[in-house]
């Protein structure tokens, strides 16, 4: 059972009690990509690099040794929305975590000299991305059906736009887009909720009310796009993909199950079956749908021999049009709910994997569902449901592509 509550600050905390010596805990922000400003590109990404480049207090090197000289770890990431600091650790070591977690997330001072290293580190990331083309292609993808909106920046921004970078750009940032009322405390431990809200009342409680003061832009205009890219490489790779719903649009459930269906991790996917086990033509394939605030993108991406990339993009579509023609069965339906039902009771028997949904969850919805929750949602789904879906999203007009070729 969560338990939750907000501190007087704005901070909303949801902790997970559970039995084990291990426990996990994270800072998770509502500030992302899609909140920088055309000169701020690779902004966002970048602090969360710096957060562990000093605070007030403490050096780089402390920083990072707070947690792992007890056996623990820290770690973080970006996305188009959110940014999120995080640590695994003995349950022992709880304040110290929330502590560091606090110092990094309020304290940190970006240094100038740490961030002129740091660039140089960035774009070595920026190059390793530009190296691999079957990484390349989703950003290019995104930024493409995203161009001239903020949720098609580049996460990891540009080579020219971070070398620009400086101290106070930083502090800007973080002082106006770092907004405790935008901000979740997620904890899953052995630890009494109120002994962890006294913790965090001590530590996160202590930093001023800092309110959103801007609101993102909405994105409306959509694009349609057929784009081929010439590469060296034994291998063509290409996405499809079409715009889909947001993560507050209730239709987000039979696309969840939908696209599992088509290309989600199990090997008797419908396109793996069709695309790799049948002809042959692909040893990769996969489906993606991403939710954001007021808006989603579903692709399919493919790696293939470039002569059978136009005949595998017609087989992918001859199987997405009879979702739309053909209501699925009783007992289709049925595996198909047993499968993503197995997939996420996987993914809820790790604590760490539960850690991020049930924090962003929370601060998308002011909740996080059970597992019993979970699996009441799927399945309610109606064969009906995923053929309106299919029939709202698999327009092959209205589909973008682009070809590594």
């Amino acid at each position: 059972m969560y338990e939750t509550l907000t501190l007087g600050n704005g901070i909303r905390i949801i902790h997970y009690r559970v039995k084990s010596d291990v426990a996990h805990c994270c800072m998770l922000m509502n500030t992302g990509t899609r909140d920088e400003s055309e000169r701020q590109l690779g902004m966002a990404h970048f602090t969360e690099h710096m957060l562990f480049k000093g605070t007030g207090k403490r050096k780089a090197y402390h920083l990072l040794n707070r947690m792992e000289s007890v056996g623990g770890e820290v770690d973080a990431y970006t996305t188009k929305e959110e940014t999120c600091v995080s640590s695994s650790f003995l349950v022992e070591f709880y304040e110290r975590a929330v502590e560091l977690l606090n110092d990094v997330v309020f304290n940190s001072v970006f240094p100038q000299r740490e961030i002129e290293k740091e660039c140089d580190v960035i774009v070595d990331e920026i190059n390793t991305y530009k190296d691999n083309p079957s990484e390349n292609i989703f950003d290019e993808f995104e930024s493409e059906m995203f161009a001239g909106h903020p949720l098609g920046h580049n996460i990891l921004g540009t080579k020219k736009s971070i070398s620009k970078f400086r101290t106070d750009d930083f502090m800007e940032f973080v002082g106006s887009k770092y907004n405790t009322d935008q901000m979740v405390f997620c904890s899953i431990g052995d630890i009494d909720f109120r002994r962890l809200v006294r913790i965090c009342e001590k530590h996160l409680g202590q930093n001023a009310v800092s309110l959103r003061g801007f609101e993102r832009l909405p994105f409306t205009n959509s694009v349609k796009f057929d784009k081929v890219v010439k590469k060296k490489g034994m291998q063509a790779n290409t996405i499809i993909g079409n715009y889909c719903y947001s993560y507050s649009d209730a239709k987000r459930v039979p696309m969840f199950l939908l696209s599992n269906v088509l290309a989600g991790p199990g090997m008797n996917s419908r396109l793996n079956m069709q695309l790799r086990e049948h002809h042959g033509l692909s040893y990769n394939i996969e489906s993606n749908f991403t939710t954001y605030q007021d808006t989603g993108l579903f692709s399919i991406f493919f790696s293939s021999d470039h002569e059978k990339v136009d005949f595998a993009i017609d087989m992918i579509f001859s199987e997405l049009d009879n979702f739309c023609k053909k209501k699925m069965g009783v007992l289709q339906l049925s595996k198909a709910k047993k499968q993503l039902i197995g997939q996420v009771a996987i993914e809820c028997s790790s604590y760490a994997n539960m850690l991020f949904p049930t924090a962003k969850s929370f601060l998308n919805y002011g909740k996080a569902e059970t597992f019993k929750e979970t699996v009441a949602l799927i399945e309610a789904i109606t064969a009906e449901d995923i053929m309106e879906v299919a029939n709202e999203i698999f327009v092959r007009d209205k589909f973008s592509t682009i070809k590594y070729l």
